[in-house]
């Protein structure tokens, strides 16, 4: 069985000890690609040099709601020649943050519309963070052309015909495996094939029976597995459909 981490920080210190070895078992579990997600400027390079080291990582570069104050013009700058690099498949991981509020919100916003305009201008998806953000983050993508992911999707039933007529596709983390999880197993029984895309958002939302310790790409198969239980298909398929979606999303060879 073949999947793809659509969502991975690889880069981020939690893998400092251990790296090669938690790529190694990604490999040993089937996995044919990861895509490295960027989330500020030495993120987003970091994932490039993880992407150049390794054939079956891919990069995306981006500033996170969280590191907004950051996305002045020379960082927008910086981000569009590094989406130069030939393994730099999207921009992202970008979006809005109102649970946290790291960043000022106006300050959010600003980086989000500068970096969907990045986007368009290369032609790019986009790697979209929401959350409590939602009604704010649908009104700014409804106002642009393009099409990526919603990662680790949390916008509930109410907001997922909209995204899938917006062309999105929706990825689904470990939280599906949770048990207090029936909301995010109703949202994976009714996303269409064609834009379901699983992901881990290692070293974070572990799943089950995994949750308490560092996430990594392996533990995808678990997300699949729940995916399949909660649609009453075979976990074959999942991986499958997963895979061929982010390929297709991510233009991966």
């Amino acid at each position: 069985m073949h999947l793809i981490d659509s969502h991975a920080h690889l880069d981020f210190p939690q893998f400092d000890d251990d790296r090669d070895a938690v790529i190694a078992r990604a490999q040993e579990a089937g996995l044919t690609a990861i895509v490295n997600i960027g989330t500020n400027l030495a993120s987003s390079r970091a994932s490039v040099a993880l992407a150049e080291e390794y054939d079956f990582i891919y990069a995306t570069v981006g500033i996170h709601p969280h590191d907004a104050e950051t996305a002045d013009r020379e960082a927008i700058d910086a981000l569009r020649d590094l989406a130069a690099h030939p393994k730099v498949v999207a921009i992202g991981e970008i979006g809005l943050d109102y649970y946290r509020d790291y960043s000022p919100r106006p300050a959010q916003r600003q980086a989000f519309r500068d970096q969907l305009a990045l986007a368009s201008d290369l032609k790019r998806p986009v790697v979209i963070h929401s959350r409590d953000a939602h009604s704010e983050v649908f009104a700014m993508l409804r106002a642009w052309e393009g099409t990526g992911v919603l990662h680790t999707y949390a916008a509930g039933l109410e907001h997922l015909e909209e995204a899938i007529e917006m062309g999105f596709s929706i990825g689904i983390s470990g939280p599906v495996t949770f048990s207090s999880a029936d909301h995010l197993r109703a949202v994976a029984r009714q996303v269409p094939w064609d834009r379901l895309l699983v992901e881990t958002d290692c070293p974070y939302l572990t799943p089950v029976p995994h949750r308490g310790k560092r996430n990594e790409p392996a533990y995808v198969k678990y997300v699949a597995e729940a995916i399949a239980q909660a649609r009453d298909e075979p976990v074959e398929r999942i991986a499958s459909a997963t895979t061929g979606n982010t390929r297709r999303l991510f233009k991966l060879p």
